[in-house]
């Protein structure tokens, strides 16, 4: 057909409604490898994910056998009313029930929240303050003591530190007996065993263990900090103060969630420390969750209201983790 008989074809003629459009070069092969792409891209994605799991199998493995499948098997058994023994009965949601009108409870919840003060709050200063001193002692004689005293306690077990303080706060102890050489002897008490001390000796015993670890947190996060930032506050005239408040606090935020997330775990959780320590005494002045949970389900026989008990707890603190990480990055 010769170009003429093509213009003059009305199924051929160019603007004709449904006549071919002829089609440039490569327009098809472009075309097909626009709707391969996707199907590409997703399997892709799923070979990674495939290969991202393998890699997760051999953690997920040992964490689900104890960690999950316990708090599964926890959940289960905060349904029941059992003593341990005795065949167990169905109730319910009751033991829930139970632990939100127990007062015993409440008050060991107070005591949990009094300790975030300690576990948390004064680690995390006496931690940011440690490392600014530090870091910029870099490379100085004596700083890798220095550093490595401060986080000593953060490798002793909590067993020797229950043991070490008892030792520290008794009546003919360190701490009595230092008051006593400066002329303070009318200070001294039993602190471990006092209705009003016991719970903040409690909870400088943990500053003392956590400190060292915040410390570490934080020197790892100046360790990133551009140097150069520190340069050009020091040539707008700031000083030590200022570079501290406005370059390394706000910088620091990533280390302050993690450090923060950490603490507050070990605030709520708490329980072989003060168990060693006080044992929950005097009286109820020290108790916190995991003690009452402990005396339940081995002193008081209800299983039950301890798993309740349990599970609640891990509720509040995994809460509490989702708080703080989602705070960290809405943080301006």
């Amino acid at each position: 057909m010769t170009t003429a008989d093509r213009l003059t074809d009305p199924a051929r003629a160019p603007g004709v409604p449904g006549a071919p459009r002829p089609a440039k070069h490569g327009e098809h092969g472009e075309h097909r490898a626009v709707r391969r792409r996707p199907r590409t891209a997703r399997s892709g994605r799923r070979s990674r994910r495939a290969v991202a799991l393998l890699y997760l199998l051999p953690a997920l493995l040992p964490y689900t056998l104890f960690a999950v499948l316990p708090l599964l098997h926890t959940t289960y058994l905060s349904l029941f009313d059992w003593d341990g023994v005795t065949l167990p009965s169905f109730v319910g949601l009751d033991n829930y029930r139970r632990i939100a009108d127990d007062p015993q409870l409440r008050a060991a919840a107070w005591h949990a929240g009094a300790l975030i003060l300690f576990f948390s709050v004064l680690p995390i200063c006496v931690g940011l303050v440690s490392a600014a001193i530090v870091s910029r002692r870099a490379g100085r004689r004596g700083t890798g003591l220095v550093r490595t005293v401060l986080f000593l306690p953060q490798v002793i077990p909590l067993v020797a530190v229950g043991i070490l303080w008892r030792w520290v706060y008794a009546e003919d102890g360190v701490l009595n007996q230092a008051l006593r050489a400066i002329g303070l002897g009318g200070l001294t008490d039993a602190w471990l065993g006092s209705f009003t001390w016991a719970l903040p000796a409690v909870g400088l015993i943990g500053t003392w263990v956590v400190s060292g670890l915040c410390m570490v947190l934080f020197l790892s996060g100046t360790q990133r900090i551009d140097q150069e930032i520190y340069e050009a506050a020091r040539m707008d005239g700031a000083g030590p103060v200022r570079e501290f408040t406005a370059i390394t606090v706000p910088l620091l935020r990533p280390e302050f969630a993690v450090a923060l997330s950490i603490t507050v775990i070990a605030a709520l959780s708490s329980f072989d420390l003060i168990y060693i320590a006080t044992g929950g005494g005097p009286g109820n002045s020290t108790v916190v969750p995991g003690i009452l949970i402990y005396r339940l389900a081995f002193g008081g026989g209800a299983v039950g209201v301890a798993s309740a008990l349990a599970i609640a707890l891990t509720a509040v603190i995994s809460l509490a983790v989702l708080v703080i990480s989602r705070l960290s990055r809405e943080a301006p």
